[in-house]
């Protein structure tokens, strides 16, 4: 971003760009622990991302309040509005997959407590570990201003899909041969739901991420559109 005759301008924005990494990086972390609790049926792990979806908020609440202070102070125009709308946005959607992890960490506590009769034998760490790679690659693009990195995000949510629907299907087929498994698969399938949410809020940052650095608005078109986009207005 171009540089302001007041360096406090410009300390302001870095700052707010500051605020959603450091957000983006606890939202992953609390993922990330609440797979890791979901594998080993650690309750206090588990716990701790339920408690800890408050320092998310509350980031969240902080970043909003400086954003409206240096909309009302500063005027900004042009990139910098871009940029503070991209902010807005952005964590906002974070919050969101803040939410996801204390509703996995949730549901994890809830099937260690009540396991049913039946075997079920399904994988979720992959689908996870694609919807955090996603989020990462988008919270690069938005701390580097680079648009390949959002689209390589976006490149990525057809993955998460597709595994999603995968697991429907299998959860499904176990439900039909034995009706001992249904509670403990509706919380299974609860829970993929909730990763592939992740995957939709991370591709929603690399959105913000192509509109903030060129000012194109690209929800509801598919990476290939958005990468075509991209060259056209280049």
């Amino acid at each position: 971003m171009s540089d302001h005759t007041s360096k406090n301008f410009d300390l302001e924005l870095e700052n707010l760009r500051t605020r959603v990494l450091q957000m983006g990086g606890l939202a992953e972390e609390q993922v990330r622990k609440a797979m890791e609790g979901l594998d080993t049926g650690d309750h206090p792990l588990l716990e701790t991302v339920i408690r800890n979806d408050v320092l998310i908020n509350e980031i969240e609440i902080d970043t909003e309040t400086s954003c409206y202070q240096i909309i009302a102070k500063r005027q900004p125009t042009a990139n910098d509005l871009r940029m503070i709308v991209s902010v807005l946005k952005a964590i906002s959607d974070l919050e969101r997959v803040g939410d996801k992890a204390r509703k996995i960490a949730r549901l994890g506590i809830a099937l260690t407590n009540h396991p049913s009769a039946g075997s079920l034998n399904i994988e979720l760490n992959h689908m996870a570990e694609t919807a955090l790679k996603m989020l990462r690659l988008s919270l690069d693009g938005f701390a580097r201003l680079d648009v390949s990195l959002a689209t390589k995000a976006m490149h990525l949510d057809s993955l998460v899909n597709t595994e999603y629907l995968a697991v429907t299907r299998q959860l499904i087929t176990y439900m039909m041969e034995d009706p001992r498994t249904i509670t403990r698969s509706l919380d299974i399938l609860s829970i993929a739901k909730a990763i592939e949410r992740i995957g939709d809020h991370a591709s929603s940052i690399a959105e913000y991420v192509i509109f903030m650095v060129k000012g194109l608005n690209v929800r509801h078109a598919t990476a290939d559109e958005v990468e075509a986009k991209i060259a056209s207005f280049s």
